[in-house]
C-alpha cells in the first residue's frame, strides 16, 4: 500500500492541515455514509451539481477517517488530526490515483464496453474464467467515472487476471476510463439506443467507445462493430468474421450454434434461448477460444453458467424480519456495499448477517477475515452465521456478536429452526457455489405469487433526473404519502434520505409515527393534521401543515397547554384549487395572528397547483402563482423572517420551471410516471407481476369467469393469472378492457374479473406455459396504458395495489 505522502505526490496535492502524512492508505471513499475501516480510509471530496462532497467531511471526519482530498479551502482547525491534500479537481486525482495504481501491474487485463450487457459479459468471464485464473473485477455495474477508479484499486499483487467494464453517456468521458483501465484485450457488447442523447450519432458512439481499446492487443466482439476496429476477433456472419456463424437452433432452454473459427466447424451450445443472452454467451466463448480453450471445456462451462442477478433484493421474511438478498458473490467489496445498504434501511430491527467463504480470501486468511470482521463491526453487526470451512474457522468476532457456523448450506438447513431468527434485518450474501437462494426461500413470508417489484435504482435515477432540472439552491419535498403511492413507505423513505431529499410529504400523522418509528430523520411534513393527532405531532417530531383558522387556534392552544414554543408548522394558501387552505380574503388577519404568536414557528408557505401539467390551463397556472406570490409577500412583511416558499409538483417541475422558488414537491413523477411532455427519461419503479396458474384449452361457444359474460369465439387457449380485484387488479379491467404482458405479447382478459384470479387468452402468443411470468404493470407494460384502459389515472392503479401483494425491493 501507499502512504499519504506518496499519494501527495502522485497527484499533485499541497498537504495542509496537522495530520499525519505517513498513514498507510488501503480504502478509498467518496461516500461518508460507507465508513468501514476508518484508519486506512483516503476519503475524496467530490463534487457534482447536486452534491458537494466538502459537506460530509465533518461526518467522515466523526465516524474516524483522517485523510482527505479536497479542492476547496477547508478550516483545518475544525480537524486537528487529519491530513488534508489540496488539489484543482478532486475526481480528477481520484481518476489520476487509480491510473499510476494500475502502472504497477503486468497482469491480462480484458476491458469491457457497449450499450448493454457490460455486467452480464464481466460476470460470465468471470464464472468462465475462475479455474485458472485469480480475477480481480468491477463490483456489479461499477462502471462511471468513479466506479472504474475504485474497481482499479483493488488490483493486488495476488490477481491474475482483471475484468473491468466500462460505461460513458457522453462523448469525451471514455478517455479518462481508458487511463485507468488500460486493456490488453478489449471486449465490445454491441453499439445499441442506450444513451442516445449523449451522442450527435450512432458512430460517434461507437467511435468513442472505441478509445477505450487504443493500445489494446486484440478487440472482441460482435460485428459489424468490431470489425471497424483494428486486430479484432469478431463473431457473426459476415465473412470476414473469425467466428463465422453458420445456423442457429434454438431446442427447448438451450440454443446450439454451428460455426466455423479458422477453417475449422465447431458446435457451440448456450444454455439459453433468448437473443441478448445468446449474443452474450457468443462474445464469453470468442474470448475463451481467442486465449485458446477447447471448444468441449467452452461448452462444458458454458453448461455451468448462471444466470446473473445483479439486483440485492429487499425483502419480507418470515417473524418480523427484513431479508436483504445478496446472494450473487461473496467478495470483500460487494460485502461492503451490502453492509452500506443494511445501514441505510431504517427497520430498527438489530443486523444479523449470513455469509459463505470469501473466494478471495486467498494464502493470507487470518488477515482477509480480519478486514471482514472490521466491516461487521463498522455496520454493527450482532449476529453472524457463517457457511463454509474457511470462514468457519478464521473469522474472528467480538464477544458480544452471536456466532454459529455450519460446513456447508445443507448443514445448516438441516438444522434450521424458524425460531432462530426474529424480528432482524437479515443479509444474506455467499458465492454462487453455496446456493443461498434456498436459504432466502426458508427464510421468506409465504405468500402468493403475485409480486410488486420497486426498483430502488430507478427511483433514485429519476429524482436525479429531476434535480437536474432545478437551479442549485433549489430543494425537493419527496412525497410518500398513500404508502409512497403504493410502494411502501419506510423503504422507499430510506433510500430518500439516503439520497439527501430535504424534506418528505405525508398525508396524515400515522403514515409520518410509522416512518419515525421506522428510523427515517428527515424532517417530515403531514399535510392532513387534525386535533387527534396532535399528541403524535409532537412525540414523533412532525410538522402539520395549518389550512385554517379553526386548526390553527386548536393546534396553539395545544401548544400552550403543553408548554411548548415556535413549534414549526407549514401554511397552505389557497389560489385556486379549492380544497384546501386560507384564502385571500383571510390573509390579512392570517399575517396578524402569525406576527402575534409564539407559539408556531411558519417553516414553509404553500399553495397547490390545479392545472399544471395541462397546456390549455397555463394561463391559470400563472394566475394562481401571481396569487400565491401576493399572498406570501404580505406574510414576508408580518414575520419579519425567512420561510420557504413552494407550489411546484412533479409536472410543474418540467412545464413551469419559473415555479421553483425555494422548494418543489416531487411526488408521482419520481415513480417513473411523466406528463406527455417526454422530456426526461424516466423508468418505472414499481412493476406488479404474477404467474399463470392453471391453462385451458376451450372451444368455441364455451364461456369463462362469473355471468358467463365472457364468450370464448373460437379454439382458444386461456390462462388463470393469481390476481384479482383483491390485489387491487379492477374489475372495470374485465371483459377484454384489460391486458397483461406475457411472452412479449398482450393477452386480453376475458370474463369477469375475481376476487383472486383473472383469465386472460393466451391463443396467440407462442410457447405459454403453467408457471410463466405475467406482468399487469411496470416497464414493459406502463401503469399510464392501465390507467386509460380503465378510464382513471396512474395514481389509483398504484396506490390500489392490496398490502396482501409482496414489496419486493432491489438495487443493482
Amino acid at each position: 500500500m501507499y502512504t499519504l505522502s506518496n499519494i501527495a505526490d502522485v497527484i499533485g496535492a499541497r498537504p495542509i492541515g496537522g495530520g499525519d502524512n505517513s498513514r498507510v492508505v488501503a480504502h478509498l471513499l467518496h461516500d461518508s455514509r460507507g465508513v468501514s475501516f476508518p484508519e486506512s480510509s483516503l476519503f475524496f471530496a467530490l463534487v457534482t451539481r447536486r452534491s458537494d462532497g466538502h459537506h460530509y467531511i465533518g461526518d467522515a471526519y466523526r465516524k474516524g477517517v483522517r485523510a482527505f482530498v479536497v479542492s476547496e479551502p477547508i478550516n483545518v482547525d475544525e480537524f486537528p488530526a487529519a491530513s488534508f491534500l489540496q488539489v484543482t479537481n478532486s475526481l480528477h486525482a481520484l481518476q489520476a490515483l487509480a491510473a499510476w495504481h494500475r502502472a504497477h501491474f503486468s497482469i491480462p487485463v480484458i476491458g469491457i464496453t457497449g450499450s448493454n450487457g457490460k455486467t452480464i459479459v464481466k460476470e460470465w468471464l468471470f464464472q468462465l474464467l475462475e479455474p485458472e485464473y485469480r480475477i480481480v473485477r468491477s463490483p456489479r455495474s461499477y462502471n462511471s467515472q468513479i466506479g472504474v477508479a475504485l474497481s482499479v484499486w483493488m488490483l493486488r499483487p495476488e490477481h491474475t487476471l482483471a475484468l473491468f467494464e466500462a460505461g460513458i453517456s457522453e462523448a469525451g468521458e471514455m478517455e479518462r476510463l481508458a487511463l485507468m483501465i488500460r486493456p490488453d484485450i478489449g471486449v465490445l457488447t454491441n453499439i445499441g439506443s442506450a444513451h442516445d442523447e449523449g451522442f450527435v450519432s450512432t458512430e460517434q458512439k461507437r467511435s468513442e467507445k472505441g478509445r477505450l481499446f487504443e493500445g489494446a492487443r486484440v478487440v472482441i466482439g460482435p460485428e459489424p462493430w468490431t470489425g471497424l476496429l483494428p486486430h479484432h476477433v469478431s463473431w457473426g456472419q459476415e465473412s470476414g468474421a473469425g467466428l463465422r456463424i453458420e445456423s442457429i437452433r434454438r431446442e427447448g432452454s438451450e440454443t446450439r450454434v454451428a460455426a466455423s473459427y479458422r477453417g475449422v466447424t465447431v458446435e457451440i451450445r448456450a444454455p439459453f434461448s433468448d437473443e441478448a443472452s445468446v449474443a452474450n454467451a457468443l462474445t464469453c466463448a470468442t474470448v475463451l477460444i481467442y486465449l485458446g480453450y477447447s471448444i468441449d471445456t467452452i461448452n462444458n462451462r458454458l453448461a455451468a453458467l448462471q444466470a446473473v442477478d445483479m439486483r440485492l433484493q429487499l425483502k419480507r421474511g418470515a417473524n418480523g424480519c427484513t431479508l436483504i438478498n445478496d446472494s450473487y458473490s461473496a467478495d470483500l467489496t460487494s460485502l461492503q456495499h451490502a453492509l452500506h445498504f443494511m445501514g441505510g434501511q431504517q427497520t430498527g430491527q438489530p443486523r444479523t448477517v449470513i455469509l459463505s467463504d470469501f473466494t478471495e480470501a486467498g494464502t493470507q486468511p487470518e488477515r482477509f477475515y480480519t478486514q471482514v470482521a472490521a466491516a461487521l463491526e463498522a455496520a454493527g453487526v450482532r449476529k453472524c452465521v457463517l457457511i463454509g470451512e474457511g470462514i468457519g474457522r478464521h473469522l474472528v468476532l467480538p464477544a458480544d456478536v452471536q456466532r454459529f457456523a455450519y460446513r456447508d448450506t445443507d448443514a445448516f438447513l438441516a438444522q434450521y429452526r424458524p425460531g432462530l431468527f426474529r424480528d432482524e434485518t437479515i443479509l444474506i450474501k455467499g458465492g454462487r457455489s453455496f446456493r443461498f437462494e434456498r436459504i432466502v426461500a426458508a427464510l421468506e413470508t409465504r405468500v402468493h405469487q403475485t409480486v410488486l417489484e420497486i426498483d430502488l435504482n430507478a427511483l433514485a435515477g429519476n429524482l436525479k433526473q429531476y434535480r437536474a432540472l432545478l437551479r442549485p439552491q433549489t430543494k425537493v419535498m419527496a412525497m410518500v404519502k398513500a404508502f409512497s403511492y403504493g410502494s411502501g413507505s419506510a423503504e422507499i423513505a430510506s433510500i430518500l434520505q439516503y439520497h439527501h431529499v430535504d424534506y418528505l410529504g405525508v398525508a396524515y400523522a400515522d403514515e409520518g409515527v410509522a416512518l419515525r418509528q421506522s428510523g427515517i430523520a428527515l424532517p417530515i411534513m403531514v399535510m392532513n393534521a387534525d386535533a387527534s393527532s396532535f399528541d403524535a405531532l409532537i412525540e414523533y417530531q412532525l410538522q402539520p401543515v395549518i389550512y385554517s383558522f379553526p386548526i390553527l387556534e386548536a393546534f396553539e392552544r395545544y401548544l400552550q397547554r403543553e408548554g411548548l414554543q415556535s413549534w414549526p408548522v407549514h401554511i397552505e394558501l389557497e389560489t385556486g384549487m379549492n380544497r384546501l387552505g386560507f384564502s385571500a380574503l383571510e390573509i390579512d388577519a392570517l399575517a396578524r395572528h402569525l406576527q402575534g404568536t409564539g407559539w408556531l414557528r411558519v417553516q414553509s408557505v404553500f399553495s397547490h397547483l390545479a392545472a399544471s401539467e395541462d397546456p390549455a390551463q397555463d394561463d391559470f397556472t400563472r394566475e394562481q402563482a401571481a396569487r400565491y406570490e401576493a399572498m406570501t409577500a404580505k406574510l414576508k412583511s408580518a414575520l419579519g423572517y425567512r420561510f420557504l416558499e413552494h407550489i411546484s409538483n412533479s409536472a410543474a417541475i418540467i412545464r413551469h420551471p419559473q415555479l421553483q422558488y425555494d422548494l418543489v414537491r416531487l411526488g408521482i413523477g419520481m415513480y417513473g410516471v411523466e406528463i406527455e411532455t417526454k422530456q426526461l427519461e424516466l423508468h418505472a419503479v414499481a412493476t406488479l407481476r404474477s404467474t399463470i396458474a392453471q391453462l385451458k384449452y376451450l372451444e368455441a361457444g364455451e364461456t369463462v369467469s362469473y355471468n358467463r359474460r365472457g364468450v370464448v369465439k373460437e379454439a382458444s387457449v386461456i390462462a388463470t393469472v393469481r390476481i384479482g380485484y383483491a390485489d387491487g387488479y379492477s374489475r372495470r379491467l374485465g371483459y377484454g378492457i384489460g391486458k397483461m404482458w406475457v411472452r412479449g405479447h398482450l393477452a386480453p382478459v376475458i370474463g369477469t374479473v375475481c376476487m383472486d384470479m383473472t383469465m386472460i387468452d393466451v391463443t396467440h402468443v407462442p410457447g405459454v406455459e403453467v408457471g410463466d411470468e405475467v406482468e399487469v404493470f411496470g416497464q414493459e407494460l406502463p401503469v399510464q396504458q392501465v390507467a386509460e384502459w380503465m378510464g382513471t389515472i396512474p395514481y389509483e392503479i398504484m396506490t390500489g395495489v392490496s398490502q396482501r401483494v409482496k414489496r419486493v425491493y432491489f438495487q443493482e
